[in-house]
């Protein structure tokens, strides 16, 4: 069955991490629509919320289909493949472009909110779930800089082969849902799956207490 909506998996999923309530955790999800479940888990688990902001990077042809993905600092991750066959001028000014939005939506969703310490702690990674693993990934390079001890990342679906190739790059992988025949698109797996705007993730930071 699929879930209701991104609250339903939130809540979801913040019980599948009651092991870590009340420890030494940071938990960053992935704007935008992993925010509304990082609110969920967070709140449950008693830890803050802070964010990571990787950006696609879509094939030109089909935007929607990621051939790779950049981290706020700049590390690109790759579908080598794909990549070696678009032009490279484009995909450098793309590189360049999805870094700029990445800071444009730190500013516009956290202002001048100071970002958590992970240093030693346990860094739990959230999103509304996983196609190609490529933005993941990204986002992992990102929280690995911050050096937590450890580095959980939680969704509620994604594809198997892409849950292997996670699970070597953290210490641990939760997912509720893992489809034998992942559809494609995180939303098949939602009754509701609606857009989150900016303002709707700029208005979760700003509530969240100090």
């Amino acid at each position: 069955m699929p879930f209701i909506d991104r609250e339903n998996a939130g809540q979801l999923l913040a019980v599948s991490l009651e092991e870590y309530k009340d420890k030494s955790v940071v938990v960053y999800a992935l704007p935008r629509g992993g925010v509304a479940l990082g609110q969920i888990v967070a709140e449950h688990l008693h830890a803050p919320l802070d964010l990571l902001i990787p950006r696609k990077i879509g094939h030109p042809d089909n935007p929607e289909y990621a051939i790779a993905s950049v981290s706020e600092k700049g590390n690109v991750i790759k579908n080598e493949f794909e990549v070696s066959q678009i032009d490279p001028v484009w995909f450098e000014s793309e590189v360049t472009r999805q870094r700029g939005e990445a800071a444009r939506r730190r500013k516009r969703y956290l202002a001048d909110r100071k970002s958590s310490d992970v240093k030693g702690k346990i860094a739990i990674i959230i999103d509304d779930g996983i196609a190609t693993g490529l933005t993941m990934k990204a986002a992992i390079d990102e929280a690995r800089a911050k050096e937590p001890a450890t580095i959980v990342l939680a969704v509620p679906v994604a594809p198997r082969d892409t849950i292997r190739e996670l699970e070597q790059l953290v210490d641990r992988v939760i997912v509720l849902k893992r489809p034998l025949q992942f559809q494609g698109s995180i939303g098949f797996y939602y009754n509701t799956f609606n857009q989150v705007t900016d303002e709707e993730v700029a208005n979760m930071m700003n509530n969240l207490p100090l």
